[in-house]
């Protein structure tokens, strides 16, 4: 009976119907409620997330395996330090982390978010050494900012420990011909072979979605699964199939759920009505976020600021956009070819193909070949995912996968740097059909969004969407693209595209948050904002686009705050700390705000708008030249950003060297023609010339070019003050 039990379970978990599973579970525990049993209990209910019901049956108990989905649950419960106690327990210091690569994982990812960045860095190298193939655990230590070099991680060391896992392994025993799963559920009952039910031996031939054996694997893994969602109550995008051995063996699950149906949130027929909204006319965007409205000025008193960047989700740390037309006309690059529109032939064009077109060959000397001679002549089969291969193809199979994982790795470290062009040149590297996937085009739209290349940036995420368009990958990011180019009619429709999608992830809502505040509702947009926030507290973008919008209403104290919980979460998320720095700035504490924009450039040194405001700071607590360096940095770094030229224009207009500063303007001119600012600064350096006549006629060129409305106030303020000692006015 119990051995039937419990291959019903494990089916019903193979076939994805978790309420079934539950039920047959509890017959089995109410017959036998041993450890093992209760373990497949609490999969069950992990599986259909109900991480608190696993919490309940799993507390207090002792053995490895029911230690680390003790932790999960708690990890999805957001108890954070029971989680840590059930892998570490303290009567037991130094003791082995159960499940090892992934308990290592799993132990780094509660360090992460309790602020132990040195420990957690120390787990996910701890993770990485003993499976070289967790990619999840490399993606962390890039966001951390302390990954090594691709070619490090995933070279020869990273061989020899597959070739260790798998080879040595295999060979011991090379006449095992059933999963692991299967022979847990068999044998780790003691029962004899007479008591094996037909449906267990129908599944032995390894009938499992990915069942490498532990045996072969060294450490204990997730079963091919990374840890939970970061997300106490976020349901997951898809499910991957996982089992527990019965003998409570180092295997563990994965959140998997059929979601259940979904409460709105927002009306539907209002929702709908947004894109009707979407194509009324708006005034400047006076908020902190750094690419902005194409009319935005720059005023010496910083009367407007420019938004954000991302790292991983947040607004571009892009210019403050003096005419989206004139300056920000962004060309395809010489040499970068594009995927071909017509996705269906999956064709790219072929500029890049003698540099792909040896995937294999980049990565074969990382085996020793002495292994591979020997096993092509012992004729070794090994035993992967219940099919045996030679030796040599084992060796051939791993060379490939990690070569494929260098590119990738060393494409997504370069980003997380902010070195983006170098990133796009990895990222091009890869073979067509591993290009043309939407979590590498969303990561090529995202270098190209840090690089200002909106238009690019766009591309890339619509082919990100039309390979997969269930996909949710960077499309936060592609909403704030779109906020960006005031695609209105487009940005409404990806916002009700991702929430019939997955209304349950945060990046929907971001989206929908992006469309309101485009329409400058920053009341509903904050909302929105929250409700992203509510459905994952774990999600830094989310919270920083709350910051935004509390600063657009003016309400510091709480923008501050949102930026702070953004921080907590990643302390590399630079526009956190541009966005504090601006708020600080715009109070006129100018030594916080020159710390915040400090640390922002530390994370982030290629930015010119950081560069840009930070010389702004400097230049307010009285160190000029700092300024001026700072200001020719952010110039060198992005000549279509008209920021750091204007900032230097106004600071070398302080230090009286009017000539360079008006040599300075007229080169500025060339790039934003019908920028208002521009010509107001001018008329204000030829007033304190005494040039009065030539004063005059670029105010009047200022406000023929329409500036706003507080610009206009200031530019006919200086036009009546045109002849009053420049030390009693200095207000433009």
């Amino acid at each position: 009976m119990e051995a039937i039990l419990t291959d019903c379970v494990q089916n019903s978990l193979r076939h994805f119907m978790f309420g079934n599973a539950i039920f047959l579970c509890e017959r089995l525990c109410a017959e036998s409620p041993t450890e093992v049993n209760l373990q497949l209990l609490a999969a069950c209910y992990l599986q259909n997330n109900q991480a608190y019901s696993a919490y309940c049956i799993l507390k207090g108990k002792q053995t490895a395996q029911s230690r680390y989905l003790f932790a999960i649950s708690c990890f999805q419960m957001d108890l954070l330090n029971e989680a840590e106690t059930a892998l570490c327990p303290a009567h037991e210091p130094g003791g082995e982390i159960p499940n090892g690569a992934a308990g290592h994982y799993l132990l780094g990812l509660i360090y992460r978010y309790t602020d132990r960045t040195k420990n957690a860095i120390h787990h996910f190298r701890l993770a990485l050494s003993i499976d070289p193939l967790l990619w999840a655990a490399y993606e962390e230590l890039c966001v951390l900012g302390a990954a090594e070099d691709a070619a490090v991680v995933f070279g020869e060391a990273a061989a020899l420990c597959i070739q260790k896992q798998y080879l040595h392994h295999g060979i011991a025993s090379p006449n095992v011909h059933t999963s692991n799963e299967d022979y847990n559920l068999v044998s780790s009952q003691n029962f004899g072979s007479e008591e094996v039910s037909p449906r267990q031996l129908k599944h032995t031939q390894g009938n499992n979605l990915r069942d490498i054996p532990g045996s072969y694997r060294g450490a204990a893994v997730l079963s091919g699964v990374a840890p939970p969602p970061l997300c106490r109550n976020m349901q997951p995008n898809g499910s991957n199939l996982n089992t527990v051995n019965t003998d409570g063996s180092p295997r563990s699950v994965v959140n998997s759920t059929i979601q259940a149906p979904r409460r709105k949130f927002v009306d539907e027929g209002k929702f709908r009505k947004i894109s009707g909204r979407l194509f009324s006319d708006s005034g400047p965007r006076r908020s902190t976020r750094l690419g902005r409205d194409a009319g935005a000025n720059i005023n010496a008193n910083i009367s407007t600021v420019a938004g954000n960047g991302t790292n991983g989700s947040s607004k571009y740390l892009g210019s403050s956009k003096l005419s989206s037309v004139a300056l920000r006309t962004v060309t395809v690059r010489k040499g970068l070819s594009w995927v071909n529109e017509n996705i269906e032939e999956g064709i790219r064009n072929e500029a890049f193909d003698d540099s792909r077109a040896n995937m294999a060959s980049m990565t074969s000397s990382s085996f020793p070949s002495g292994d591979v001679r020997s096993l092509d002549q012992d004729g070794a089969t090994v035993p992967v995912g219940g099919i045996f291969f030679s030796g040599s193809k084992v060796i051939s199979g791993a060379s490939e996968v990690l070569g494929l994982l260098r590119s990738l790795g060393e494409g997504y470290r370069l980003s997380c740097l902010y070195r983006c062009q170098d990133a796009l040149d990895t990222y091009l590297r890869l073979p067509h059909r591993h290009y043309n996937t939407s979590w590498v085009l969303s990561q090529v739209g995202k270098a190209h969004f840090e690089l200002v290349d909106y238009l690019e940036a766009d591309r890339a995420f619509s082919l990100a969407r039309r390979v997969t368009p269930y996909s949710l990958e960077g499309m936060d990011i592609y909403s704030t693209v779109l906020y960006h180019l005031k695609e209105d009619m487009k940005l409404s429709y990806l916002a009700q595209e991702l929430t019939s999608t997955d209304r349950l992830a945060p990046q929907s809502w971001c989206a929908v948050g992006n469309c309101y505040s485009l329409q400058k509702d920053h009341e509903t947009a904050l909302k929105i904002f929250k409700r992203a926030v509510q459905l994952n507290s774990r999600f830094a973008y989310a919270h920083t686009l709350c910051g935004h919008e509390y600063v657009s209403l003016a309400d510091f104290e709480n923008g501050i705050k949102s930026y702070q919980n953004a921080l907590r979460i990643d302390s590399r998320h630079y526009n956190a700390w541009y966005g504090i720095g601006m708020i600080f700035l715009r109070q006129e504490k100018f030594e916080f705000s020159e710390h915040h924009f400090g640390m922002a450039f530390q994370i982030n040194p290629r930015s010119s708008v950081i560069m840009s405001y930070l010389g702004t700071a400097l230049h307010a607590l009285k160190k000029s030249e700092d300024a001026i360096k700072i200001m020719n940095r952010a110039i060198l770094a992005d000549r279509k950003n008209p920021l750091p030229m204007y900032q230097k224009a106004n600071i070398l207009m302080s230090l009286e060297k009017f000539d360079d500063a008006l040599e300075v303007l007229e080169e500025l001119k060339e790039h934003a023609p019908r920028e208002s600012s521009v010509y107001a600064l001018m008329g204000k350096i030829y007033k304190r010339q005494n040039m009065h006549e030539k004063a005059m006629l670029h105010f009047g060129i200022a406000l023929d070019l329409k500036p706003s409305a507080t610009d206009v106030a200031i530019i006919k303020a200086a036009i009546e003050k045109l002849h009053v000692p420049d030390e009693l006015e200095d207000n433009l």
